[in-house]
Formats: C-alpha cells, sequence, structure tokens
C-alpha cells in the first residue's frame, strides 16, 4: 500500500478498532489464473501473538479455502476499509485564496497480511459463529444468539462451512483524512462533512487527525 508519511497510521488498538468496526474484510489469496478475492466477515483476536490473529469462516461451496489448504506458505492479504467520503475544494479556504486546488478521496483503511490455515474442527467453527454472532448482536434490543435455533438446524449450517485463520505477520493502516491540508482546509471539509449524515464518521477523524478538537 502507498503510504505517504504523513497518513501512516501505527497505532496497535487504533488499527484492530478498525477492524472491529468494520469488519467485512475482503480476504485475497493466489491461484495459478491470478488473484481471488471474496468478502468475508472477521473477527481478531488481538492477544495472540505479537499482532493479533483474524478468524472468519467461509461457505464449504467457496473454492477460496481449497487454495489457502493447498498453499500453506503462501500469505494472504486481508482488506478492511473504514470510513471513506469524497471532498469536495470548495470546502477549502485555499479555494477562495489562491484557486490551487483539486477534489480527493478521504478515507481509513488497514491491511493485513499472514499465512492462514483451514479450521475444519466442529468446536471451532461453532465458538467462531457464536463470536462472531454476539459481536454483532449485542447492541441491539433484540439481540439474536445461535442457541435460539433448533441444534439440529445449527449443526446442518456447521457442516456447511469451513473456517480460516490468519496469523497476522504485517499489519498497516493508513488514515487519509486531510492532514496533509492547511488548518483553515481542514476546518472547512470537518464542516463540509457535518453537513452529510453519512459522512459523521470521517468528520470526527479530520477533526481528531487535524488536531481540531482542542
Amino acid at each position: 500500500m502507498y503510504q505517504p508519511p504523513h497518513f501512516i497510521e501505527t497505532d496497535r488498538d487504533t488499527l484492530h478498532a478498525l477492524i472491529g468496526a468494520h469488519p467485512l474484510g475482503l480476504l485475497i489469496s493466489t491461484s495459478d489464473a491470478g488473484p481471488v478475492a471474496d468478502p468475508v466477515p472477521f473477527l481478531i483476536d488481538p492477544d495472540v501473538g505479537e499482532r493479533g490473529r483474524l478468524r472468519a469462516h467461509v461457505a464449504r461451496a467457496n473454492p477460496q479455502w481449497k487454495l489457502i489448504a493447498e498453499r500453506p506458505e503462501t500469505p494472504v492479504l486481508v482488506v478492511f476499509q473504514g470510513a471513506d467520503a469524497y471532498i469536495t475544494p470548495s470546502w477549502y479556504e485555499t479555494k477562495r485564496e489562491t484557486g490551487k486546488v483539486v477534489p480527493t478521496w478521504n478515507y481509513a483503511m488497514v491491511q493485513v497480511a499472514g499465512k492462514a490455515r483451514v479450521m475444519d474442527d466442529r468446536d471451532w467453527l461453532a465458538r467462531q459463529i457464536r463470536d462472531l454472532t454476539a459481536s454483532r448482536e449485542q447492541h441491539l434490543d433484540q439481540p439474536w444468539a445461535v442457541e435460539d435455533a433448533p441444534p439440529p438446524f445449527i449443526d446442518a449450517q456447521l457442516k456447511g462451512i469451513v473456517g480460516i485463520e490468519v496469523d497476522i505477520a504485517r499489519i498497516e493502516g493508513k488514515w487519509k483524512v486531510s492532514q496533509n491540508r492547511p488548518e483553515n482546509d481542514r476546518k472547512g471539509v470537518a464542516a463540509g462533512l457535518d453537513g452529510q449524515p453519512h459522512n459523521n464518521e470521517m468528520a470526527t477523524l479530520v477533526r481528531r487527525y487535524g488536531k481540531l478538537d482542542g
């Protein structure tokens, strides 16, 4: 990933938090025909190893797990996309001062690389679906739990999935959130994003990384 110095994020907790908040990662592995990519929801075990471990499951009919099993020494890449937003030059004070501005796109992203292994143990899979379900349901007024479904039904579902673990060998974060703009431009971006409810998360990031909160 191209990493200009002012956009690099290295804080481990911050990187893990983005994965937790945006768990649908793009799992990328290699085949003889080229790259293979699938969107897969992940969990992160932060206390496993130095950088953590990712856990996921895919449909047994998905051929990507077989590619991973066939290439145990070949790292996979998982891409997690956080908040993103189009940034119009109209929000920049510099536009009014010089006109020398162009549009850009802000985003926060984490990329994880590491060796993956296939997990086809029933107990592992049962824990995986319980943990993933709980992570998504815990904030709902009426959370659903795996135990709410009939056990024979869950057993049949478990037979249709395969687990994947990724021991994180490298984790990179890129927070491109207007840090490279003058202060008045950053203020203009944050104010402009405030007017778009779907961009609240990006507005918060612009203020935090642009040191506009104080």
